[in-house]
């Protein structure tokens, strides 16, 4: 329970902040997890990525401020955080369809969405099957591509990166690099660094790094490894949404600040049958 309390208290944190500067550091701090982190955990239980809640969470209260309150445009983007009333005008409209002017004509349709409040689902209807591992830091080689935290464009634009790497014939020759564990080929999301971070996909490898293909050492680090049995990428993008939903918040461990890992094994991975695994880097609660 600890887990979800500091996570319902970084959104008290972001609520009380709405008309003022929200730092995503400062929300993960007191979730007690990474920013890397923080951010795609609440993508994959909030079904919305934290920047686009924020937004709506500010466009909401902007509304009843101009609807009832009175409050002139330029008054609430300068309290909403905007630099001029066009780019507040912008999101004003990107997310209730009106202008904030118009928002004050009676009858007018405006959306409202309410604050998020996270508790566990106890679902069961479906078995994960896990074990914890404590691994030594290991080498990666591969090639790799950058990305944001929004994970619904993430679930779209990486296997989209998969396609392109097979279609290139690149996975043969990561396969020849590939001379220790973890064996297969592994997506591998590295740390993030502000809203960014990079997506390989690699092999373990000692070898020199190859000319177009980039390394990285994976840190030491205990590891919860999910099997996942499945046609790619859904079963594997589902499973991901589980284990942070409904695993995590009653399993007694929280994220580590180290990478996602999936590591996949040969065959079809079109199959229902095929097995992948999902490694979630994990650290005892204290």
């Amino acid at each position: 329970m600890d887990w979800l309390e500091r996570l319902n208290q970084a959104i008290n944190y972001m609520e009380e902040n709405l008309s003022g500067e929200i730092s995503y550091d400062h929300a993960a701090q007191i979730a007690c997890c990474s920013t890397f982190h923080f951010q795609r955990m609440f993508s994959y239980i909030a079904g919305i990525p934290l920047g686009e809640y924020i937004r709506r969470r500010r466009m909401t209260e902007a509304a009843f401020d101009l609807q009832q309150n009175g409050l002139k445009v330029i008054d609430a983007a300068l309290k909403y955080g905007y630099d001029s009333p066009t780019a507040f005008n912008r999101a004003f409209q990107g997310v209730h369809g009106v202008s904030p002017a118009g928002s004050r004509s009676e009858g007018v349709s405006l959306k409202a969405y309410p604050r998020i409040s996270f508790k566990i689902s106890i679902r069961g209807d479906a078995e994960m099957n896990y074990r914890i591992e404590t691994k030594e830091a290991f080498r990666i080689v591969g090639v790799k591509r950058g990305y944001t935290s929004d994970v619904e464009d993430n679930f779209k634009k990486i296997p989209m990166f998969w396609q392109e790497t097979h279609q290139a014939g690149i996975i043969p020759k990561l396969c020849a690099l590939m001379d220790c564990p973890p064996f297969g080929v592994l997506g591998v999301c590295a740390c993030m660094v502000g809203n960014e971070f990079d997506y390989f996909i690699s092999v373990a490898s000692d070898k020199p790094v190859p000319e177009g293909m980039d390394e990285y050492e994976v840190p030491a680090n205990t590891w919860a490894i999910f099997e996942c049995v499945g046609a790619m990428p859904k079963a594997i993008q589902e499973l991901q949404t589980r284990i942070v939903s409904e695993w995590l918040p009653s399993s007694g461990y929280e994220y580590a600040d180290a990478p996602d890992i999936e590591i996949y094994s040969e065959g079809d991975m079109s199959s229902p049958d095929y097995r992948s695994e999902v490694w979630l880097p994990v650290t005892k609660k204290k």
